[in-house]
């Protein structure tokens, strides 16, 4: 006999091929009813971010991502030009580059892509490409990072895949002051010179108007430079210029990425909770974590070209939600934990401790139900490939929730720009929703502006370290009473020194008997 009883918490879009199954949450309606007052104001906090209110008052701003795709939204005619002009723009970009019209110096066509930035200024590109650009125009590579060797192993990649002459590099930086991004480009452009050619008639910058990089890519003559507003967030900005220009270079349909999730905004603007899957989803992760986010959540998509997923929405989960003080200034400490790859790859990595250890996390689960496009051969007597990863998902949310382990599935036909365009928007507003729900701001991120502060001042600690180094031994201490800094600080400065053949390091009994010259 047929038991339904564990499968009820279902929500449906059956016109967009997409669900979200609670049924192993264990939410239930008098949970959702004891918040109803938070839930109501988290509704009412969205409309007013969506009409323009400044949504960030640490830095005065509004945050406009859903605008980028309805322009009609937007509070004025001026900010609706400022997302409707790029896009036209940009789409004629990347159509000079297909046809030729846009061409390396040298001649012939670009056939690659390299992408400067970091956080969500790669972050977005690279999880577009890695879903969506199977057949990409442009084989697109990343410097994501200032790891000079990372530099180097990508360059190699590009030497032997047409080299640099046949690529077209974008510059990514809102402020064009982010020390990462900067970096990279200078490795670029030192990588590029080496190699005889012109750094600026190759590139582009995606920036905001009168920026460092603005600047740079006028006075070193880029090839053009893009706009990028400061109502955009880096890891909401996938649907600005910083993920549509280089989904447009790789020829990825941009406007059924953008259609999409206008229709999955429509649908979770929808205040009846019972029709939202944004709020569902958010009360999912408060239940689960008890608002103070004490569970992990462990991301894990059924199909290869998601594999960035998690990643991706490290980064938009953990920086909007990681905060020490709520809205009235008390120390909250909240967070959600996100960490994951694929199934059933990492089933063979982690379900073993999900299931039998440390009950610390919920799972969430991403199904694709269409294996593949054609027919596929029996791996087994009646069985395909995609079978088996079904059967791996089903059994392995099954063995979760008999030992406990609560999780969430969301379901999709198939990874396409649309598809992709709706699970983004959907977790976008789902963080905008819990948010509210546990009375934080999601669009600032004092801990990261710590941490650059930090790092400032630990450069400015090696300058001063280089500066006060000899030809005769010296300790850590030594220079630290010389230049009045803390002598760990200096310890770890001068192993910078000495591993980069800046130094030379003599080891002693420990640290503080380590000596150092030049």
């Amino acid at each position: 006999m047929s038991n339904w009883n564990t499968y009820t918490n279902l929500l449906r879009y059956q016109d967009l091929r997409f669900s979200l199954d609670l049924s192993r949450t264990d939410l239930d309606q008098s949970y959702i009813d004891s918040l109803q007052p938070k839930i109501e104001a988290a509704y009412t906090d969205l409309v007013k971010t969506e009409a323009g209110e400044i949504a960030n008052p640490d830095e005065q701003r509004m945050v406009g991502h859903y605008w980028l795709r309805n322009p009609e939204l937007a509070p004025s005619d001026e900010i609706k030009a400022q997302i409707t002009e790029p896009i036209a723009q940009l789409k004629k970009l990347a159509d000079d580059v297909h046809h030729g019209n846009l061409a390396p110096p040298a001649g012939g066509r670009f056939e690659n892509l390299l992408i400067i930035g970091i956080g969500g200024s790669a972050l977005g590109p690279q999880l577009v490409y890695e879903a969506l650009g199977t057949d990409s125009k442009l084989t697109t590579f990343f410097f994501d990072n200032t790891d000079p060797a990372g530099c180097d192993s990508i360059l190699k990649k590009i030497s032997r895949s047409g080299g640099l002459n046949k690529t077209l590099s974008l510059v990514v930086s809102k402020s064009g002051g982010t020390a990462e991004t900067r970096n990279a480009m200078l490795e670029a452009q030192n990588a590029y010179e080496d190699a005889n050619l012109n750094f600026g008639a190759h590139t582009i910058a995606i920036t905001g108007l009168g920026s460092k990089l603005d600047q740079y890519a006028q006075a070193n003559n880029f090839i053009t430079r893009l706009p990028m507003e400061d109502w955009v967030g880096g890891r909401t900005s996938v649907m600005s210029t910083v993920g549509l220009v280089p989904a447009a270079l790789q020829g990825i349909d941009i406007d059924a990425f953008l259609k999409g999730a206008k229709e999955m905004d429509a649908r979770t603007r929808n205040q009846d909770t019972a029709k939202n899957a944004a709020m569902q989803l958010a009360l999912a992760w408060h239940h689960a974590g008890k608002g103070k986010g004490e569970k992990d959540m462990v991301v894990l998509p059924y199909k290869d070209s998601l594999v960035l997923f998690s990643k991706y929405l490290q980064q938009l989960v953990m920086e909007s939600l990681g905060k020490e003080h709520d809205l009235d200034g008390n120390v909250v400490n909240q967070g959600i934990a996100v960490y994951g790859n694929k199934g059933s790859t990492d089933q063979h990595a982690y379900v073993q401790q999900l299931r039998d250890g440390v009950h610390n996390f919920f799972a969430t689960f991403i199904e694709v139900r269409n294996g593949r496009k054609g027919s596929s051969i029996e791996v087994d007597p009646g069985n395909t490939s995609a079978d088996y990863l079904q059967g791996f998902l089903r059994g392995t949310r099954k063995a979760l929730y008999e030992s406990g382990r609560k999780s969430i599935t969301l379901s999709i036909h198939e990874v396409t720009p649309h598809s992709l365009g709706m699970l983004i928007a959907l977790f976008e507003r789902a963080v905008s929703f819990y948010a509210s729900l546990v009375n934080i701001n999601a669009y600032h991120q004092p801990g990261v502006e710590a941490g650059k502060k930090a790092a400032g001042d630990f450069l400015e600690i090696l300058n001063q370290v280089r500066g006060a180094l000899t030809g005769w031994q010296k300790t850590a201490d030594d220079i630290a009473e010389a230049i009045s800094q803390d002598p760990e600080d200096v310890y770890h400065a001068l192993v910078h020194l000495a591993a980069n053949s800046e130094a030379i390091q003599s080891e002693g009994s420990n640290p503080s008997e380590d000596t150092f010259m030049l």
